[in-house]
């Protein structure tokens, strides 16, 4: 029993070391625990918040040292119940070996260590990846106000008739990316179309700008969402 319960220190040492380093890229403390979990057990991936490590690069690295490690893990464990009544577990090996994951853990644990980690992963991912292996959320989020989302024009806007140009200011910190109307989607002369009722604006920019434009097409999103 004494090899199972090292090694079950082990493997808890593992699961916090690697929750550390997914939260050092930009995760969510409580899903990165549970990521982490779902990924060394091979359980609970197929959530929807398992897209937030397959398309990130770095924690895919992440993802697939701990896929491989669950199954090692697997099979020692198996291994160890199968010789309980062998005389040797190596006991002092394997302790040796936990105190070390241990002592990695509380150095990860510090804010200096953790800051440092945080900004070594973001550099790695600057240089070493192409923007497009990113999530839309890493790539553009970068300010807490900003945003990308559509905006509809509704029945009674005022904006319907007008174009684009003539109601974002050209210092405003919007880009207006696309027009959705119906099945079209239109690019070029997005900013020069006269605005229909049920056009959908693509935007990217500052949300509390966006919601000084388009209060009135925003607050009738949100009613007929009540109301559907």
């Amino acid at each position: 029993m004494g090899f199972i319960l090292v090694y079950f220190v082990i493997v808890l040492a593992v699961v916090e070391i690697s929750a550390i380093l997914m939260r050092a890229t930009g995760l969510n403390r409580d899903i990165a625990r549970f990521q982490v979990i779902s990924l060394l057990t091979s359980t609970g991936y197929t959530t929807k918040e398992s897209e937030l490590i397959s398309n990130h690069p770095i924690r895919r690295r992440i993802g697939m040292f701990l896929i491989l490690f669950g199954v090692v893990s697997f099979a020692v464990v198996v291994s160890a119940i199968a010789s309980i009544i062998a005389p040797k577990f190596h006991l002092v090996k394997m302790g040796f070996f936990a105190a070390l994951l241990l002592l990695l853990l509380l150095i990860l644990r510090t804010p200096i260590t953790y800051r440092y980690l945080a900004s070594k992963l973001s550099d790695s991912m600057e240089v070493q990846h192409e923007l497009h292996d990113f999530p839309i959320k890493d790539v553009l989020f970068r300010d807490s106000l900003d945003v990308f989302t559509e905006v509809v024009i509704c029945a009674n806007s005022p904006y319907v008739g007008s174009i684009a140009r003539a109601i974002i200011q050209p210092n405003a910190d919007l880009n207006l990316l696309y027009i959705r109307r119906g099945a079209d989607m239109l690019r070029k002369s997005r900013y020069d179309t006269p605005l229909k009722a049920g056009d959908a604006l693509c935007f990217y920019g500052r949300e509390d700008e966006l919601k000084d434009l388009f209060s009135r097409e925003l607050a009738a999103a949100q009613e007929s969402e009540v109301y559907v």
